[in-house]
């Protein structure tokens, strides 16, 4: 008798290679649509979370002079479409920058954001040396967001404007929510800030 794989054999074994083979196929593919969407949700937050990060940093070094006009703190409660889009300038201390050009220890910032379409607004920032008369140039600084608020609280509760020329101080504290867009719940992230000249 001689020994070997009859013609079933074979084809049930090539069944069963073909029906392994194709559930590998699903797995990996599904497994990476998965990590494709992780990476899709967890990018807008990431990036908020740099923008606040940053806010933060830069509001708690605030600062203003009666004096000096350029040394101001700027809310400005604007909306589009309904979702609120303020508008923050302000001069903070920051670290001189290194290179030829000189540069002082302060800077003036602007945070606007930008309409695009479907309702949604891209955040930009604007920087420049206080004392240099250089044109800034505006740049994105996050994806598509829902809204970007900026709250002041002047001792007794929290305003959606604040202008350094009418209140004559920095406010006592300063709440920033960015809210990301995600449907009908876009996701608000939230910081609050004390300006370490609050008050001054």
């Amino acid at each position: 008798m001689e020994s070997g794989f009859t013609l079933v054999e074979l084809l049930i074994a090539l069944a069963l290679l073909v029906v392994l083979s194709a559930a590998l196929y699903g797995t990996f593919f599904s497994v990476v649509r998965g990590a494709d969407a992780v990476r899709e949700r967890t990018e807008p937050l990431r990036d908020a979370r740099a923008v606040l990060d940053m806010l933060r940093r830069e509001l708690s070094s605030a600062c203003y002079s009666k004096d000096t006009e350029r040394f101001r703190f700027v809310v400005e409660d604007r909306d589009v479409f309904g979702k609120p889009a303020s508008v923050l300038e302000f001069a903070a201390f920051t670290v001189p920058r290194r290179g030829s050009v000189p540069s002082s220890d302060i800077m003036e910032a602007r945070y606007a954001p930008v309409e695009k379409e479907g309702g949604l607004i891209i955040l930009s920032r604007r920087t420049r040396d206080i004392f240099l008369d250089a044109i800034p140039v505006s740049y994105p600084l996050t994806g598509p967001i829902d809204g970007f608020l900026v709250e002041c609280y002047n001792g007794e509760s929290w305003v959606r404007s604040w202008d350094t020329a009418l209140n004559g101080k920095l406010p006592a504290a300063i709440r920033v929510t960015v809210r990301l867009a995600g449907g009908e719940n876009p996701t608000p992230l939230t910081a609050v800030v004390v300006p370490r000249l609050a008050g001054s």
